[in-house]
Formats: structure tokens, sequence, C-alpha cells
């Protein structure tokens, strides 16, 4: 992630608690009175948030605003969780599987499921899994298992690359299942299952 101006962090912490304190997001105009600035500049933060990863906003709407990633210096936030992006997981064609750390992501726990669990993070390559809503340039947050019942979104080492899809396991086989019709499965005697699917960050 970018890092932040000292403005910027103050604005995302001031989201972060509101939200908290009022389960939902400030509007403009009320972070515009927080602060004793313009609407205009409010607008400009927000901008600037959404363009490095840490806000999103949908809909146009007044109230929709959403804290991706929490900033780790905000003392009235707790219970964070520290998540290594370790590269590049391909939703195409397996990538060569290398971890890689890159950078770290910091998640508040009632966004991940299972929190005395360890997880890591990959950046999504490919479009296979676009029909499940997981797009290319997408963060994917993994739950770090070993197993997995049919159906999960897993990611899998095969030999040295890694993939992320739908698994089934089948009488004589593994199949990864794409979440793409111009995909076809990938079909395997045995794979290493690397962690299970999490979560989903996207940067608009």
């Amino acid at each position: 992630m970018k890092g932040l101006t000292d403005r910027q962090r103050e604005v995302l912490n001031f989201i972060s608690n509101f939200t908290e304190e009022n389960s939902c997001p400030p509007t403009v105009r009320e972070t515009a009175s927080h602060f004793s600035i313009s609407p205009k500049a409010v607008q400009d933060h927000f901008t600037a948030l959404r363009k490095k990863g840490y806000l999103s906003e949908a809909n146009n709407r007044s109230r929709a605003l959403r804290v991706l990633v929490e900033d780790p210096t905000n003392s009235r936030r707790k219970k964070l969780t520290e998540i290594p992006v370790l590269g590049v997981v391909a939703a195409g064609k397996p990538l060569f599987a290398e971890e890689n750390f890159q950078e770290t992501v910091f998640l508040p726990d009632t966004m991940i499921h299972g929190v005395n669990g360890r997880f890591f993070a990959l950046y999504v390559r490919g479009d296979s899994m676009i029909d499940a809503g997981i797009l290319n340039g997408d963060l994917a947050v993994i739950k770090q298992q070993e197993v997995a019942n049919n159906g999960e979104i897993i990611v899998a080492l095969i030999e040295d690359s890694v993939t992320l899809k739908r698994f089934y396991r089948e009488n004589s086989r593994i199949r990864l299942q794409p979440e793409n019709k111009n995909y076809n499965p990938i079909y395997c005697q045995d794979i290493r299952i690397l962690g299970v699917l999490s979560n989903i960050i996207r940067t608009y």
C-alpha cells in the first residue's frame, strides 16, 4: 500500500472511528465539519484514499464509504491482523510460485474468518474466476490450511506454480474448476493446498 500523508491518515481514522461508533460511515459534510475544511477538500482526500487502496466508495450514495485497510497507528481501533502480501496468484494459467514478500496489509479481525488462523494475501492475475466475482488486480486474502471442502475456492500449488480455483475431489483425481466458461478445468492426481479464500479486497 502507498503511504499516507498526516491529513489522509486523520481522515481515514475519522471514517473508521465514526463508522464503528455510528454503524454507518460519515457523509462528506460531516467530515468537512469535523476537520473545518471544505467539502471539495474532503472529496480530494477520499479520492486519494481510494487510489491508495485504503477506501472504497460505491453507488454514489452519501454513506457508501468503506474502509478497506485500517491504519495500524489508529489507537482507537484494536484487534488488527497483520497479513503479509506474498506476490501474485494466477486466476488464469498457473504462475510460477515463488514466495516473495512485497508488503503488509492490516485488516480488522471482523473482516476475516477464523481469527485464530494464519493468513497471507496474493494479488490476482487473470480472469478465470470472474463469475465468482474475483477480478484481475484484486487482493485475495487466504486462510492458510492444507485441507479444503469440495466447492471451496483455494490457492493450490501444482509443481512450481500456484493458482486460484474452486476445488473438487473426484473419485480418481482432483478437479480445479475455473469460474469462467472460456477456461477448462485443471485435472491432476495430487496438489498441495496452501489455503482457502477468506476475503477479496478491491481498489476502485
